[in-house]
């Protein structure tokens, strides 16, 4: 299981825009672990491309009457622009050898959260098989709220639990290292090695940018699916070829989830 942020792979501040040399980069050490045996499955997140009008007319909180019909039309141009997203990938994989196949969730999953529903068995690859690919997105509930965001972090707990032999997840980040002691710009900042969810931690979550809890809700999910994988992982995914150190020699810069 490999998450692509959505900070990683497009320029936040910029609307619809896609950092294409690390997209490239990135595209092009999961071409080499794929062809050397390796099933993978993608999840990535939304950035540029749907987090900022999610958050101007607030879908993350469900219907609202006073804006209800705002919201309705702007839902289905925040699905077309996470399967754009989804396409660029598609395409990026496949200059380097790759066939995959996009799954966007508001064609296959209900509801928001861990207890999403939707049928996983999608995901389910051989080596040969093409590589699948999901993503944050949003989807219809059976609620009252009507409409939700499934975050990509639910999607990876999720996908990282139930498919059968799941021996890494990794979650690759845009600004930092790892978990670093205190927020990363800051100034002698430090990374930790090792993580768990009893250690003390100073993140940072820029309600900006972010409608889906940002770094502390990867940490909280990434604990739960440590308790099931045995390497789960933040990497900062502008050195994608860490992975392949990861997968060779059991440990790479970054840093290590462990469960409660």
């Amino acid at each position: 299981m490999i998450k692509l942020g959505g900070g990683l792979i497009t320029e936040k501040k910029l609307e619809r825009s896609v950092r294409k040399q690390v997209l490239s980069n990135v595209c092009a050490i999961i071409s080499k672990i794929v062809k050397s045996g390796f099933p993978v499955v993608l999840v990535h997140g939304a950035g540029s491309f749907g987090h900022p009008m999610a958050k101007k007319w607030k879908i993350a909180d469900g219907s609202m009457v006073e804006i209800i019909e705002e919201q309705r039309m702007v839902i289905g141009q925040i699905r077309n622009d996470m399967v754009d997203l989804s396409s660029i990938v598609r395409r990026c994989l496949n200059e380097n050898g790759i066939i995959s196949e996009s799954f966007p969730p508001s064609n296959w999953a209900t509801g928001i959260g861990v207890n999403f529903r939707g049928n996983l068995t999608n995901f389910e690859r051989k080596p040969e098989d093409p590589v699948p690919i999901t993503f944050g997105d949003v989807v219809d509930t059976d609620t009252s709220r009507e409409f939700g965001i499934l975050s990509g972090d639910d999607l990876m707990l999720r996908l990282s639990t139930e498919l059968p032999d799941v021996t890494h997840s990794i979650f690759l980040l845009g600004d930092a290292d790892g978990l670093m002691d205190k927020p990363p710009q800051e100034i002698g900042s430090k990374l930790i090695e090792n993580w768990n969810p009893k250690m003390r931690f100073e993140g940072e979550h820029d309600e900006r940018f972010d409608v889906t809890g940002g770094i502390g809700l990867k940490m909280e999910r990434a604990a739960i699916i440590a308790s099931d994988v045995s390497d789960v992982w933040f990497i900062n995914g502008n050195y994608p070829d860490r992975i392949v150190e990861l997968l060779e020699k059991g440990t790479t810069r970054g840093t290590k989830i462990n469960s409660s």
